[in-house]
């Protein structure tokens, strides 16, 4: 009897030591698939691996600090130009309102929580500029749950099946430098791969602006462009990007997202798009016809004072020579760049006018008192992206206008860093908005002759 009790006692011990096994196993288990697991359970990660998906822009990391469950998966405000969303579902745009509509697919969040995390986004690819953002209108985004969409959205009054760009020219719009660097390049990044299928919504939409730079535009798109703040109706699409991707000024990084395309590749498409028929500056031979030099000549601020005397010079050296002020009909400006082999200009936009210019043509930038780094990063660097010859001419103090309105050892001829440090608007005004140049002529003549030897 007492042999079968202590059986019993002993099979239910290992039993227990059985059960307790298992369970300490269990655990075990499940800490390290917790482990394991942890990187795709943790919200940031998980939003990573979704907007790699969506954009293929794994360079860029959202900031955790503006994290919102609903918009992580879409949108990119980490980038140093734009913010932008790509939203991808049932997405109702409402002009008047100036407010996009969308479903949201991921379930993080109540209807109330959705509802109270409006977004506001401004679209123009500037947004460290604090002046000019303060001008552009904000657009808001306004997430609605899945389950309750049906009631709390617009009713749709267009339907469309194309994909739609949004984007603003509400910041320095007419400046050819910022329509260039702020929304030309950036629709290009963001457009070219719909090959013109693809229908724009533009915020702060000017006729003389569309009508200036519709080449490029129905290049990017087949459609008429839809005026923003003017629409009435509530267009429904089942694809939106909001803003537009932007690397840098005036330029393009083809370590981002469309990967490998660089200014040249904005360039040539440029080329292609106004029908410019010359890919190559003249190679000089005795044959040849006489170099062609462009001076952008400007008027207001910045000008060449002594512009006759630069004329002859290059016309002695054997130049054939224009001179042009750069506010000028596209159509015909581009094609008349495209036929120059050497151009020359003070520091400004005008120089922007560059990307007509066929490959291996000589870029002179004059550079004023005070402008030489904005100079490098402005014009400089994009010169040798595209392919071009670079070559600069920085002027020395007695070649400043500013020399009549300081003494020669006043702070702002001798360290123009100091007024740097009292404010962009102040430094502007001195050294942008009132200097002009008198040329030196004996040392630009080196210059424009170093010019035709890269011609050769």
């Amino acid at each position: 009897m007492l042999e079968k009790l202590l059986a019993r006692s002993f099979i239910k011990l290992e039993w227990k030591k059985f059960g307790l096994w298992v369970l300490f196993s269990f655990l075990v288990v499940t800490v390290s698939l917790c482990t394991v697991l942890k990187p795709y359970m943790d919200p940031l990660p998980l939003w990573a691996t979704n907007f790699t998906r969506l954009t293929k822009e794994t360079d860029d990391v959202f900031p955790q600090e503006r994290f919102e469950p609903f918009l992580a998966p879409m949108c990119n405000f980490s980038g140093e130009k734009s913010d932008f969303c790509e939203l991808e579902g049932d997405i109702r745009i409402q002009g008047n309102s100036s407010s996009i509509y969308f479903s949201s697919l991921f379930q993080v969040a109540t209807t109330e929580e959705l509802q109270n995390n409006t977004w506001g986004i401004k679209l123009y690819a500037r947004k460290t500029d604090r002046y000019v953002m303060g001008k552009v209108k904000e657009l808001w985004l306004k997430p609605i749950s899945s389950s309750s969409s049906a009631q709390e959205m617009p009713q749709c009054t267009v339907n469309h099946t194309l994909p739609t760009i949004v984007f603003s020219t509400g910041g320095y719009a007419g400046n050819i430098f910022h329509d260039t660097s702020d929304v030309l390049i950036p629709l290009y990044l963001t457009s070219l791969h719909f090959h013109g299928e693809v229908q724009f919504v533009l915020q702060e939409k000017h006729s003389w602006w569309i009508k200036r730079h519709e080449v490029l535009l129905k290049a990017l798109s087949k459609y008429d462009i839809i005026d923003l703040n003017r629409d009435k109706e509530t267009r429904c699409f089942k694809y939106a990007m909001v803003g537009v991707k932007s690397h840098k000024d005036f330029g393009i990084d083809p370590q981002k997202f469309p990967y490998g395309l660089t200014l040249r590749n904005f360039t040539q498409f440029i080329r292609k798009s106004y029908s410019l028929q010359r890919e190559n500056a003249i190679k000089i031979t005795k044959k040849d016809r006489k170099p062609r030099l462009l001076i952008i000549s400007r008027k207001k601020t910045r000008s060449i004072l002594n512009e006759n005397e630069v004329v002859t010079e290059a016309r002695n050296l054997g130049y054939d020579v224009e001179i042009i002020d750069a506010r000028i009909d596209l159509k015909y400006f581009s094609k008349l760049v495209n036929s120059i082999d050497v151009m020359v200009g003070v520091h400004g936009a005008g120089l922007t006018n560059m990307v007509y210019l066929p490959e291996n043509a000589v870029l002179v930038q004059v550079v004023p008192l005070g402008l030489e780094a904005i100079s490098k990063m402005f014009y400089e660097r994009p010169a040798r992206n595209m392919n071009l010859n670079y070559l600069e001419y920085k002027i020395s103090v007695n070649e400043s206008s500013l020399i009549q309105q300081y003494p020669i050892n006043h702070q702002v001829i001798t360290n123009p860093n100091i007024a740097k440090k009292e404010g962009w608007l102040n430094f502007k005004k001195i050294y942008m908005d009132n200097q002009d140049v008198r040329l030196d002529i004996s040392k630009f003549k080196l210059v424009l002759s170093k010019s035709l030897e890269l011609l050769h």
